[in-house]
């Protein structure tokens, strides 16, 4: 057999399986379970707190960006493919073009643009989104733990008489920084999980952090032995939980209802345990709850963890 028809008969096989892999692929697309209106979120979850938004446009715009990228290049290899592929009766290279400084500098510097609109972007997101209030309207200390979860609810709670916020022992890793806005004479009360625990509403595993819709909370995070990730999914906003050093950021929840979290860091051999509950209820039903824990006297702070190290103890100081 000649040359050229072995390539011919190399190439019939491919081309016989080529609709076999365009049906598999459309069937891979479509085949996710998700509706019409899902895709304008990319995969993302329902926002349910005012910040969210903002979180899902960065997402979106980075999706758009990273797709016109990608148009471009496969574009522009798809191009090179189909005009400057090798001929089949001529074998000779074709002409090189070397030290085409236009074309250096635009693959230079389009790159360049592109990183750096991107970087823009995020770095304004993110600088909004870890802003803090002086004074938020409430404050909750995130305990994390192998392989549960602790919140710390820092309230001036009705029938919690116990150490005030500001000077508690157990809060003690929590730097001045945050400590300063607790609200005065915050006895508070807290809730404490385990792994076995779960929501009696809808059977979910894990402790049930409770929220007031409309309402500012700031979570200050911290942890007793390794680095664990606070993460309530519809939230769409986590952040490291980092033993000797405290996390902070501040959502508004304005959607009722029991949300999941979980841990998003591979914190040991149970990391898949440490998952948990966020009930959005009203601001009524918010302190109906922390009364009802000073009745189950769970009044007072669990402790909050590891305290700061004496490299983030030199940084708070600096930044007062």
């Amino acid at each position: 057999m000649s040359p050229n028809g072995s390539d011919r008969s190399s190439r019939r096989p491919m081309r016989r399986k080529l609709p076999q892999v365009l049906t598999a692929g459309l069937i891979l697309a479509t085949a996710t379970g998700c509706t019409y209106k899902d895709f304008p979120r990319l995969g993302m979850p329902t926002p349910v707190t005012e910040e969210a938004p903002r979180i899902l446009s960065l997402w979106q715009g980075s999706w758009a960006a990273a797709l016109a990228t990608g148009v471009l290049v496969w574009g522009l290899i798809l191009w090179s493919v189909i005009f400057h592929r090798r001929s089949r009766t001529k074998v000779e290279v074709p002409p090189q073009t070397r030290y085409n400084m236009p074309i250096e500098a635009l693959y230079t510097v389009v790159p360049l643009i592109i990183v750096s609109v991107l970087f823009y972007f995020t770095a304004r997101d993110e600088s909004k989104l870890l802003e803090l209030d002086d004074k938020p309207a409430h404050t909750v200390n995130v305990v994390g733990y192998q392989w549960s979860w602790g919140f710390n609810y820092i309230e001036d709670v009705p029938g919690s008489d116990k150490d005030d916020a500001k000077t508690s022992k157990d809060l003690e890793a929590i730097p001045d920084r945050f400590r300063k806005d607790f609200p005065a004479n915050a006895g508070g009360v807290y809730e404490v999980g385990t792994p076995g625990e779960r929501n009696p509403q809808n059977g979910n595993p894990g402790p049930t952090l409770w929220l007031p819709k409309g309402e500012k909370v700031r979570f200050v995070l911290t942890s007793r032995d390794v680095i664990h990730s606070f993460w309530v999914v519809p939230f769409l906003m986590k952040q490291d939980v980092i033993p000797g050093h405290t996390n902070a950021f501040e959502v508004t929840p304005n959607k009722e209802g029991t949300f999941m979290g979980k841990c998003a860091e591979l914190c040991g051999v149970d990391h898949s345990r440490m998952l948990f509950n966020v009930k959005v209820v009203s601001p009524e039903r918010y302190k109906q709850h922390l009364e009802d824990l000073a009745k189950k006297n769970q009044t007072g702070y669990i402790p909050a963890g590891i305290e700061q190290t004496g490299h983030e103890k030199n940084r708070e100081t600096n930044n007062l």
